[in-house]
């Protein structure tokens, strides 16, 4: 495909990340992702197409904007909904009701939104157009030792143009990582893996069952290209979720540690992920559906784990 055609769809790109890799990075974050992660933090992620996202605290509620919004819904998938307080003023505050059953997410409801409490997640970029915003934040990545981060989602679902992305970063010397769940097929890792300094690489649970039985598919493939990346000489940071009632139990964390150290020199770390809940109110600006949330460990609890990985020679630390 002709790259000055080639476009990716993202939902985000995070400067000034001290979070995805070494030094200041710029993260840039596709969508769309094969896996479907109950903990998700970030579900707006995981579809590919773009969707309505409304967040409360933006609403006006003033007749004139209800009625902006209401009236350039072709399919009446907008009604006034709860009320909020406005914690400065005092002030009742009308809110409006997406309804989800009704909405097709084609965002002329958010065209006239000018609070933005409607807008849309997921925009299209050309390769040109993204890398040239990576690339403004280039002296950081100098002075800091640290680079751009292809995050999702999963940016292995749109391969060409993930690799198109990390070809070009690599022209201009830019430190690149990959964060990813490791679920693709060898031929499409294979040919990112010589444009990719760093994985970072997600263990969900080493149980295939039980992967497939919670997230929707099986780990073999992530486990077979673990194996295939630390073969070829890649360097992984592996990324492990701390899931209560999941895979935080003793014998799936130590079947975690001792495939992480067959890696051998592979791995550079591991990174314990402890459960957080920020991502329910995300949940809640795109779907109605009830959310699933579990009590996050404790700092004791995770220095345990941390100790039990630590065993198998592993540089562990506590993200």
């Amino acid at each position: 495909m002709d790259e000055n055609k080639l476009t990716g769809r993202l939902y985000d790109i995070q400067g000034f990340s001290v979070q995805d890799g070494p030094g200041v990075r710029t993260t840039a974050f596709l969508k769309g992702c094969p896996l479907r992660c109950p903990w998700c933090h970030s579900p707006e992620s995981q579809e590919f197409y773009p969707q309505l996202s409304w967040i409360g605290l933006r609403c006006q509620g003033t007749e004139l904007c209800q009625s902006r919004c209401m009236k350039a819904c072709p399919k009446g998938a907008i009604e006034l909904g709860g009320i909020r307080e406005d914690p400065v003023k005092g002030e009742k505050i009308q809110m409006i009701h997406v309804k989800r059953d009704l909405c097709d997410n084609c965002g002329k409801c958010a065209d006239v939104c000018y609070p933005a409490a409607l807008y849309m997640c997921g925009k299209d970029y050309t390769v040109d157009e993204l890398v040239r915003r990576l690339l403004q934040d280039k002296s950081f990545y100098e002075t800091s030792g640290g680079g751009v981060t292809i995050s999702g989602g999963e940016a292995l679902s749109q391969p060409e143009f993930t690799l198109a992305v990390l070809k070009r970063l690599k022209e201009e010397g830019i430190h690149t990582a990959l964060d990813t769940t490791g679920y693709a097929s060898w031929s499409t890792v294979e040919k990112v893996l010589p444009y990719v300094d760093l994985f970072l690489y997600d263990l969900k649970h080493m149980d295939s069952e039980k992967h497939k039985a919670v997230i929707g598919v099986p780990n073999e493939p992530i486990l077979d290209n673990a194996k295939r990346l630390a073969e070829a000489g890649a360097k992984l940071q592996v990324r492990i979720p701390v899931i209560p009632m999941f895979n935080d139990d003793e014998a799936n964390i130590r079947k975690t540690a001792e495939f992480c150290k067959s890696l051998g020199d592979a791995v550079v770390s591991v990174q314990l992920l402890p459960y957080h809940n920020l991502g329910v109110m995300k949940y809640l600006r795109i779907s109605d559906k009830p959310v699933a949330e579990a009590t996050p460990p404790s700092d004791e609890f995770m220095q345990k784990l941390k100790d039990m990985m630590s065993e198998y020679g592993l540089h562990v630390t506590i993200h």
